[in-house]
């Protein structure tokens, strides 16, 4: 099962894509970015690097401990970072955070729909029921709702960005990985819908892979005996990974998330980006193609439906 596994984790060691920069430098001055599961692993290092390059970052979390601790180490400027308590599923949550963030920081330019669940291990017949919908309730209801939240002003302003962060693993069918694969592949799909809904309004839209991290959520699986009793495969597979060093450094993902708040890839909204991929010739091959379907989720073999 690991060189199964390993075919369908392709690790940035296992590419002969361009690799990002390490000191990609920005002018992020005059943003606001919202960013949920912003207290820990990949939404804190994202944090970091846009308050580095001069935006106004608001972070949300449901740890209240952690969210402030964060919130203090990022910075001690008032106006630069709010951090506001809030279960990424709850529907009135969404709006109240965005509310808050708007009035605080002001018009949100840029959504980081990061907070995610990876919990749900076992086969379908087995894994539990309750735990397998929560984790596909929080990697794909909290983006609709954030999303949702964060539209009226940036349809009314004609201008914004949205990052939905989903994964190489939504590309393919995983045992063991049922609510992780099914909600990522159904992220891919939202953002391709958004991407097309809101063209017109000048809303750009992205579904990233920011890489395999060495993040808390990854440390689980790395760890856990539960993930060795229902999904060993799995844990045998980030075990060798990182025991090799082929994890994704963090800084590397925090590039990716720069350059499209920058804009350098507006050009591709709509469209799966991985970390390893070279954004400047993907976007000169759009600029070439700019009907092609490339980097957008299709089943083989059978023609899309156009409306």
């Amino acid at each position: 099962m690991l060189s199964g596994l390993r075919q369908n984790f392709i690790t940035p060691q296992e590419t002969n894509e361009k690799p990002l920069s390490k000191e990609t430098v920005m002018n992020l001055t005059g943003q606001v970015v919202l960013i949920t599961g912003g207290s820990r692993g990949l939404g804190r290092a994202f944090a970091q690097g846009l308050l580095a390059n001069g935006a106004r970052v608001a972070i949300t979390a449901r740890s209240v401990p952690e969210l402030h601790e964060t919130a203090a180490q990022l910075t001690s400027v008032p106006d630069q970072v709010v951090a506001i308590p809030a279960d990424a599923t709850d529907p009135g949550a969404a709006q109240k955070v965005v509310a808050k963030v708007e009035q605080d920081l002001g018009p949100i330019t840029l959504l980081i729909n990061n907070a995610g669940q990876f919990r749900a291990f076992g086969p379908i017949g087995t894994v539990d029921q309750l735990a397998w919908w929560n984790e596909v309730e929080v990697n794909l209801r909290g983006p609709f709702l954030y999303a949702h939240a964060v539209l009226p002003s940036m349809r009314t302003r004609r201008s914004g960005r949205i990052i939905n962060v989903a994964s190489i693993a939504g590309m393919q069918a995983i045992p063991a990985l049922s609510a992780y694969v099914v909600s990522k592949t159904a992220l891919i799909r939202f953002s391709e819908a958004l991407a097309q809904e809101t063209a017109e309004d000048g809303i750009k839209v992205f579904a990233i892979h920011p890489g395999t991290v060495r993040t808390p959520m990854n440390a689980y699986v790395h760890d856990s005996p539960e993930v060795k009793k229902s999904a060993p495969h799995v844990q045998q597979w980030f075990q060798t990974l990182f025991a090799e060093g082929r994890d994704m450094p963090i800084e590397r993902s925090v590039d990716l998330v720069l350059r499209l708040a920058a804009g350098d890839a507006d050009a591709l909204s709509g469209r799966y980006l991985s970390v390893d991929d070279d954004l400047d010739a993907l976007v000169k091959q759009f600029a070439a193609e700019p009907s092609t379907d490339h980097r957008m989720l299709r089943v083989n073999g059978v023609a899309a439906f156009s409306v």
